[in-house]
């Protein structure tokens, strides 16, 4: 297929289409079953023909599945590996380098940010896996895959230990990414003491196989988000694998240039006495990832710095307010005051 203004054989990225699926399914009553889990990563392979499949037929552009966080799970397998957790923990779902030396010091580097929060690193844990249902492309580039389980002080709310585990997370992120030694690998997929994520660069059908945690009974959650992905301005990569730490995608941002730039550009201005190290941690939004991920990195900013869930999600991506006759004028002010401080991130889009 030829589009309109280009040459045969030229790919223009500006003219590519997004097509990912994704999809949610909750229990209404917030009940927590493996039945639920089952459910998403059935209805997950049922849309396998939204993604792209690479020549092997194996690999694919990535898929994966975000949910509440599986406490007794998570506590079960912990002891089962001799790490024990407190009252409060979280856990991190985390890629580093199949390189032994390069994975140890991504490792010291994670659990020194974590130690500057107040935060202790109770154990890592091998996430159980099976090479065997990967591609040859993504096998090529598979990650070592580990849990990281985190133990908070007692008496810290959820959105306390939430902040610290932002912080320490992008604070070794950029860390990182500036030592001349950088691990090209490390990627902190989730880090939460409220949902986590399995994702990779498989097939939507053999995601359980290669992460039978999925099979596991005990393994329980009350909401499951779940997502195949279409790439299109990003090459596959298993970091881009979706959902995001907080958010499933499907679409395409074409504001994203504008809206990385503005991001940048008003990081200055972005102050808050619940993030004292804000400034140390830029960019806030990164600048070269899939626009699915860069609006992820926006949100959770808007989250960490004490914007509820909806306002913020409003604020980032507002309907078309300024044609709406019948929109009620609180309404009608909310958005347009909030218009003056944050450009949307516009596009035909499902998040």
């Amino acid at each position: 297929m030829q589009w309109p203004g280009t040459h045969p054989g030229l790919y223009q990225a500006e003219n590519a289409k997004d097509s990912c699926g994704f999809g949610l399914i909750a229990h209404i009553h917030g009940q927590p079953s493996h039945r639920l889990v089952e459910t998403a990563c059935t209805a997950l392979d049922r849309m396998t023909h939204r993604g792209a499949i690479a020549v092997d037929g194996k690999t694919g552009d990535g898929c994966g599945v975000l949910m509440a966080l599986p406490v007794a799970f998570f506590r079960t397998v912990a002891a089962e590996a001799d790490i024990w957790l407190g009252e409060n923990f979280a856990v991190g779902l985390v890629f580093l380098s199949r390189d032994p030396e390069e994975a140890e010091r991504s490792r010291d580097l994670l659990t020194r940010q974590l130690q500057n929060q107040m935060l202790e690193v109770a154990g890592w844990r091998d996430v159980p896996t099976d090479e065997s249902v990967l591609g040859q492309l993504a096998a090529d580039s598979l990650p070592l895959i580990q849990h990281v389980f985190v133990n908070a002080p007692p008496g810290w709310s959820e959105v306390d230990i939430e902040r610290r585990l932002f912080v320490a997370r992008r604070m070794a992120s950029a860390e990182n990414q500036a030592a001349e030694d950088g691990d090209a690998t490390f990627h902190v997929a989730t880090l939460s003491n409220l949902v986590t994520v399995y994702k990779g660069l498989v097939m939507p059908a053999n995601l359980p196989e290669f992460f039978p945690d999925l099979k596991d009974a005990r393994l329980e959650s009350h909401i499951c988000v779940f997502h195949q992905r279409f790439s299109t301005n990003t090459l596959p990569n298993w970091k881009y694998a979706q959902p995001f730490r907080f958010l499933a995608h499907n679409g395409e941002i074409n504001t994203i240039e504008g809206n990385r730039s503005w991001s940048e550009a008003r990081t200055p201005k972005f102050q808050t006495p619940l993030l004292p190290d804000l400034q140390k941690i830029r960019p806030l939004v990164n600048q070269d990832g899939s626009d699915s991920s860069s609006l992820d990195n926006m949100l959770e900013l808007f989250l960490a710095g004490g914007m509820d869930v909806f306002r913020a999600m409003r604020i980032l991506i507002p309907p078309a307010w300024q044609a709406e006759p019948d929109m009620a004028p609180d309404l009608k002010a909310f958005y347009e005051f909030n218009s003056m401080h944050v450009e949307p991130w516009d596009g035909p889009a499902g998040i």
